[in-house]
């Protein structure tokens, strides 16, 4: 069996209530990871304190202080540029996906022959939080579109947590700098002929007073996004 090094990019912008328990959580999978790589899109609370704080306590824990703030889509493409491990796992900087389910997202890889992994919120995780039917709406028109263009069956195209084997994420140039890039990158992979899995996950998805952020704008991006990389390398 191929042994995996497994490369954690967090994605990070005012995150400063839920970033120190999710590293924590994920450092518990320490046998599995390489490194956690924070990329922080000029936060303006205090998650770059925390993050200097915990990289100061634990080796494994990277970190990139963008000049400005500009997206999801621009903090992962630093993320993959300093990735070294031979796989990549997208985490959220908030609590709304368990990194106690990374063993699930790893298992196709060590049993299969995945490429791409993505975790659905849709396929009956342990538990699911139920709220935003908008959202769950717009999630599965998103991922119908993704899928005709694709040729793909996925229930979950918008899901935070994506696992890929690295070597093809070096020869994709990301250009989203926004929540686009959860379409851009799907299609791109696609594109390359890769073998994409699904397994279920958990989601405890949080309020807008709790801090999410993604919204019907962004809905809208994705949309023109699913169209134009349908087109565009």
């Amino acid at each position: 069996m191929k042994e995996y090094r497994l490369s954690i990019i967090v994605p990070c912008y005012n995150e400063e209530n839920t970033l120190e328990i999710l590293i924590n959580k994920v450092l518990q999978q320490s046998e599995i990871i390489q490194e956690i790589i924070i990329i922080d899109d000029k936060s303006t609370d205090k998650s770059r304190d925390i993050i200097l704080k915990i990289s100061k306590n634990n080796n494994k824990v990277k970190y990139f202080f963008k000049e400005k703030n500009e997206g999801k889509g621009s903090a992962l493409k630093e993320g993959f540029r300093m990735a070294t491990g031979n796989l990549v796992l997208i985490q959220d900087a908030d609590l709304e996906y368990d990194p106690n389910e990374y063993s699930k997202l790893l298992k196709p890889f060590k049993e299969s022959n995945a490429d791409v992994v993505y975790g659905s919120r849709f396929l009956g995780g342990d538990m699911v939080r139920l709220h935003f039917f908008w959202h769950y709406l717009a999630n599965k028109i998103l991922t119908f579109l993704c899928n005709f263009i694709t040729n793909l069956n996925m229930s979950d195209m918008e899901t935070g947590y994506k696992v890929i084997k690295s070597e093809y994420l070096k020869n994709i140039n990301l250009k989203e700098k926004s929540f686009g890039v959860e379409p851009e990158l799907t299609i791109k992979l696609a594109k390359n002929k890769l073998i994409f899995y699904e397994v279920p996950i958990s989601y405890k998805g949080r309020t807008y007073a709790e801090g999410k952020k993604i919204g019907f704008k962004d809905a809208l991006v994705a949309l023109k996004c699913i169209f134009k990389y349908k087109i565009l390398d």
